[in-house]
């Protein structure tokens, strides 16, 4: 089934987040990161940070905390079993340091399929911001959907 293109600007909710030192470092532990600055806050702290830093793509992880994340594939008619990670990016305005309390807002950007439909490729892109409102990140994630049926 194809994903009807009005999707495209829907805004999907948003989820706030109060960036925890324990959690930066499981993350960090987690990914392989061996630098100090990401599990040490003196050497963040010597480094420049005011606290320990968020790990670069932690931020792709605070649209999870929402209870059924992927409410939104659902709702448009994806079935999850062929659902594929595509693609990812991070454009960072300022680091999240531990004790920030960040916003991620997501909305779909775009829809086009390939292949004869045989692929469709889901764009969302998401703004992260502190409480004040001032930007860290804009994040962008390409989800890939495989039709079997379709393109034959």
């Amino acid at each position: 089934m194809a994903i009807d293109p009005a999707i495209v600007g829907t805004e999907l909710p948003a989820t706030t987040l109060t960036v925890d030192a324990g959690r930066l470092r499981f993350f960090a532990k987690s990914i392989g990161e061996t630098n100090p600055v990401f599990t040490d806050a003196e050497a963040a702290k010597a480094a420049g940070y005011a606290d320990l830093p968020a790990p670069p793509t932690f931020l792709f992880s605070i649209e999870l905390e929402n209870p059924d994340p992927f409410t939104f594939l659902a709702e448009a008619g994806v079935d999850l079993r062929f659902v594929l990670h595509g693609e990812q990016t991070f454009t960072y305005h300022s680091p999240a340091v531990a004790g920030d309390v960040l916003t991620a807002r997501p909305r779909i950007t775009d829809v086009y399929s390939k292949k004869g439909g045989a692929l469709e490729f889901l764009v969302k892109e998401t703004a992260v911001t502190r409480a004040d409102g001032s930007p860290v990140a804009d994040l962008k994630s390409v989800i890939v959907i495989r039709n079997p049926g379709a393109g034959k």
